[in-house]
């Protein structure tokens, strides 16, 4: 089964300096449908304007992932970690115990736009940490490519859960499959373009939850960029 989340069905807030979207209940948007779907309790899509972002704040007990999609994003912590995420690059940080951070955007005159993946850890109380991973135009090109998973394999940034996420930027007319094991489910969010997804047509800004289904197959009907989540 395949429940689309329609992106003109997301909560929406424009701050000036910010326009974001949420997937899931998020600040003072909430929506007791959608709290969150198995491990996945944030997915908030975030344009920030030129030289503006998110002052220092704390978080604990979640694995926070930032995907950029255009743009660059600078990143500061209490870990004493400094630096800039572009796209193709994968941030993940283990809040656990507690870290503070800022996110700015790291032009003067462009705005950025990234997703903010928030994941329930598979326990609280985990050390702070931080790591950052970047990939080639090549392994994102017209293919799945494990970006995060909970044992760091093939190159992956590491997420304390049971949750493999992927990234495929299509060309149009390109498709790219995945199975989906038994008893596990998967979220599919379009970026940017448009697709379908087992013959559901989804476009920038959709999400899907895809429950029951063996596998799953997409194809682009123009240049796209989306996320895969293999869920517990």
């Amino acid at each position: 089964m395949i429940t689309l989340r329609p992106s003109g069905s997301r909560g929406h807030a424009d701050f000036g300096w910010l326009d974001t979207r949420h997937t899931f209940s998020f600040g003072d948007y909430f929506d007791q449908e959608q709290t969150q779907f198995r491990a996945l309790r944030v997915l908030n899509e975030d344009r920030v304007q030129a030289a503006k972002g998110f002052g220092t704040h704390g978080h604990r007990d979640m694995e926070i992932l930032t995907w950029v999609l255009s743009g660059a994003l600078e990143h500061r912590d209490s870990l004493g970690t400094h630096g800039v995420i572009h796209p193709g690059e994968a941030q993940v940080m283990s809040a656990g115990t507690g870290i503070r951070h800022s996110e700015f955007n790291a032009s003067a005159a462009e705005p950025v736009h990234f997703l903010q993946i928030w994941i329930l850890p598979e326990r609280a109380g985990l050390i702070p940490r931080y790591d950052q991973v970047a990939f080639s135009e090549g392994d994102l090109r017209n293919r799945l490519r494990l970006i995060a998973s909970p044992d760091g394999r093939e190159g992956s940034v590491k997420v304390f859960q049971d949750v493999n996420v992927s990234v495929a930027r299509l060309d149009a007319d390109r498709e790219v499959s995945a199975a989906i094991l038994p008893g596990r489910a998967g979220f599919l969010q379009v970026a940017t373009g448009a697709i379908s997804l087992n013959g559901v047509a989804m476009h920038a800004g959709d999400g899907a939850r895809i429950e029951g289904e063996p596998s799953i197959v997409v194809a682009a009907s123009s240049p796209s960029e989306l996320l895969f989540f293999d869920l517990a």
